[in-house]
C-alpha cells in the first residue's frame, strides 16, 4: 500500500460495460484503454471498480461529542464503506455560527481526518452568512425549518431572508423539512405522528413559498414519495428511509429513532418506486451513544451511523438487479460533486482519482465489523458488499481492513477568499 508514482487498474467495467485498463498519476486519471508501461497493476476483474462516493451529509461529532463518534473513527468508517469525501453538518456543539468556530472545525478536522471533507455554515437569524462564505462554508445548512438535534427551527420570515442571502451568494441551501407537533413521544409510531409524513410535505411547501428570490435549495432526507414529487430543488434521500421502516423494529426500539422517522413499510416501499426521481443518495451519518440510545423513548437520541454502510447496502441491490451500478455513481458521487462544485472522481482523463473496489461478494452486516466509535448500526443483518481496497487522491488508503494516513484535505466552497 501507499502512494505509488503511477498505477493501472487493470479489467475495470465501466458503467456502459466496457473493460478497459485505468492509468492514475499524479492523483488523477491519465488514460483509459490499454494500460500504460507501468510495473504496479490492480486486477479489478470481476469486481465493481466505483468512482468513490462524496456524502454530502454526515455528522462527525468530534469535539465535545467526540464519546459518540471522531473525525478519526469516522473518516475510517468512511473509507471503510467507499467514501473519500464527507460534508460535515454545522449543527455541532456549539453550532458553526461564527468565522472563528468554522475554522476551529476546519483544524479538528485537518488534524485528525483520513479523508476529504468539507463543512457547511449554519444558518440562523445571526449568522454572518456571508462571512461564512468567505472562511470556506461549503453550503449553507442544514437549515432548519424544524428544530431537531442540536438544530433550532427558523421562522418563516428569517428563512425569508437567509435564502435571499444565499442566494445572492449563489451558494446551496439545504433544508431539514419537518414539522412537529407537542404530544407525548413514548414510542415509534408516536414518533412517526409526531413528525408526521403530512407535516414534512407541508413544510416542504412552505419552505418553497419562503424562496422569493430561487436560491437553490436541497432537501435533505425526505422520507416519503410524495415528499419527492413536491421538492422543488434537488431531492436526497438516505439508506435509512429505503431499507428500514417502523415495523422492522420493536415499537419502543430506541435504536431505530431517527429524524425524520422511520415510515411504515408500505411508505418504504413506495419511497423505492421514486428512484429515478431522487438526485442524491447521502447517509445522515448521526452516530450516538448506546448510552445516548438505551434510555427512555422520549429521552433518546434521534439519529444513526451509516456512512459505512450506504454504499454497500445499494451494491448489494445492483448484485440483486433492482436498481443499477450507474444509477448508484451518479447518486453517491457524481451528482453531489456536481451539487457542491467539487472536482469529479470518475473515469475520464483529468477526472480526481478516488475510487473503491468492491469484490462481487454479498455479505451480512455485523456490526462488530464497522469502524464507528458508536459501536452500532440498525442494519444489522442486511445484505452489503464492503470495498476491500479504496485510493484518495492516488493512493491506495485502505486495503482489507488497514487504513494507510495519506495527504487529505479540506475542500472549501466556492466562496473561499483563498480561490481568489
Amino acid at each position: 500500500m501507499g502512494n505509488l508514482p503511477g498505477f493501472v487498474l487493470k479489467n475495470v467495467a465501466l458503467p456502459g460495460g466496457r473493460i478497459a485498463d485505468v492509468t492514475i498519476q499524479a492523483g488523477h486519471i491519465v488514460h483509459v484503454g490499454s494500460a500504460a508501461p507501468l510495473r504496479e497493476t490492480i486486477d479489478c476483474k470481476n469486481q465493481f471498480v466505483l468512482p468513490a462516493a462524496v456524502d454530502m451529509h454526515v455528522h462527525m461529532r468530534g469535539g465535545t461529542q467526540s464519546a459518540k463518534e471522531d473525525w478519526a473513527s469516522g473518516s475510517r468508517s468512511a473509507l471503510a464503506g467507499g467514501v473519500t469525501v464527507v460534508v460535515d453538518q454545522p449543527n455541532t456543539v456549539p453550532p458553526l455560527t461564527t468565522p472563528e468556530l468554522f475554522r476551529k472545525r476546519v483544524i479538528e478536522a485537518q488534524a485528525h481526518s483520513l479523508c476529504r471533507y468539507a463543512i457547511n455554515s449554519a444558518v440562523t437569524p445571526d449568522t454572518p452568512l456571508e462571512a461564512m462564505w468567505v472562511a470556506g462554508a461549503m453550503a449553507f445548512g442544514e437549515t432548519f425549518y424544524a428544530p431537531s438535534s442540536y438544530g433550532e427551527a427558523l421562522s418563516e420570515p428569517a428563512l425569508m431572508q437567509s435564502f435571499q442571502r444565499i442566494g445572492k451568494l449563489g451558494a446551496l441551501a439545504t433544508i431539514h423539512a419537518e414539522d412537529v407537533t407537542t404530544v407525548e413521544d413514548p414510542d415509534l409510531i408516536s414518533h412517526d405522528t409526531i413528525r408526521s409524513a403530512a407535516g414534512e410535505l407541508q413544510a416542504i411547501k412552505n419552505v418553497t413559498t419562503c424562496n422569493t428570490t430561487n436560491c437553490r435549495l436541497h432537501f435533505c432526507h425526505l422520507s416519503t414519495a410524495e415528499s419527492v414529487d413536491a421538492a422543488t430543488g434537488t431531492v436526497e434521500v438516505t439508506p435509512h428511509h429505503l431499507f428500514l421502516s417502523r415495523e422492522q423494529f420493536s415499537n419502543d426500539d430506541t435504536l431505530a429513532k431517527v429524524n425524520p422517522p422511520l415510515r411504515s413499510e408500505r411508505e418504504r416501499k413506495k419511497l423505492w418506486s421514486r428512484w429515478n426521481w431522487i438526485d442524491v443518495i447521502a447517509s445522515d451519518h448521526a452516530p450516538h451513544t448506546l448510552t445516548d440510545k438505551r434510555t427512555l423513548f422520549n429521552n433518546a437520541a434521534s439519529g444513526i451511523p451509516g456512512v459505512e454502510t450506504m454504499v454497500p447496502l445499494l451494491l448489494a441491490e445492483v448484485q440483486k438487479n433492482t436498481i443499477s451500478l450507474s444509477d448508484v455513481i451518479n447518486k453517491t458521487s457524481i451528482v453531489p460533486a456536481a451539487l457542491l462544485g467539487i472536482s469529479p472522481a470518475g473515469f475520464s482523463p483529468g477526472s480526481r482519482a478516488d475510487f473503491a473496489i468492491y469484490p462481487k461478494e454479498v455479505t451480512r452486516i455485523d456490526p462488530d465489523l464497522l469502524h464507528s466509535k458508536c459501536g452500532w448500526t440498525p442494519f444489522a443483518g442486511h445484505f452489503a458488499i464492503f470495498p476491500g481496497t479504496v485510493i484518495l487522491n492516488g493512493t491506495i488508503v485502505y486495503k482489507d481492513g488497514d487504513f494507510t494516513k495519506s495527504e487529505t484535505a479540506w475542500i472549501p466552497g466556492n466562496g473561499y477568499i483563498g480561490n481568489s
